[in-house]
């Protein structure tokens, strides 16, 4: 029994549970259901998820980490803020990195606004130019596609709506 108790504690910051996207919800002031949409989107939950962002030539240009692949860019930001020692460190607790993709999507609807279409610059950014613009909302649509699949399982609703 406490080789079983001991194997839990261990392997709980491995994985992303619901108390996790609860917690970080509640935190940031984020919708959890969306936060798990996200993720399921991103990595398919999956907390060792690593994937690289390559421009058309196949450079490298960021990589992405984790459950809710949290780019270098902010990766780096967390660094900087003394709260992971390297941009690697998001792949060994699944519970921070629910935690630094809530941050990183609250700082993104501080700016734009509480809508699927600022939801969409999660993944897609800032810039202004229409290819960015369609990527986007495609991606906002992914996740509302998630978020609508995990609402008719019983989930509670978001508090965003495309403009």
């Amino acid at each position: 029994m406490r080789c079983l108790w001991l194997f839990l504690a261990l392997s709980a910051p491995l994985q992303a549970s619901a108390f996790c996207f609860q917690e970080a919800g509640q935190r940031y002031g984020v919708d959890p259901v969306l936060l798990q949409a996200i993720g399921i989107q991103e990595s398919n939950l999956q907390p060792g998820a690593v994937n690289l962002n390559r421009d058309s030539s196949g450079k490298v240009l960021s990589t992405d980490y984790g459950v809710m692949q949290i780019s270098t860019r902010n990766a780096n930001r967390l660094v900087r803020m003394g709260l992971i020692t390297r941009a690697e460190d998001l792949l060994t607790n699944a519970c921070f990195n629910v935690q630094a993709g809530a941050w990183v999507l609250a700082q993104h609807l501080r700016v734009c606004g509480n809508t699927w279409r600022c939801l969409g610059s999660y993944n897609a950014g800032f810039d202004p130019s229409q290819r960015q613009e369609q990527r986007r909302l495609h991606y906002a649509q992914q996740v509302r596609n998630v978020y609508d699949r995990l609402k008719a399982l019983g989930a509670a609703s978001a508090h965003l709506a495309i403009r």
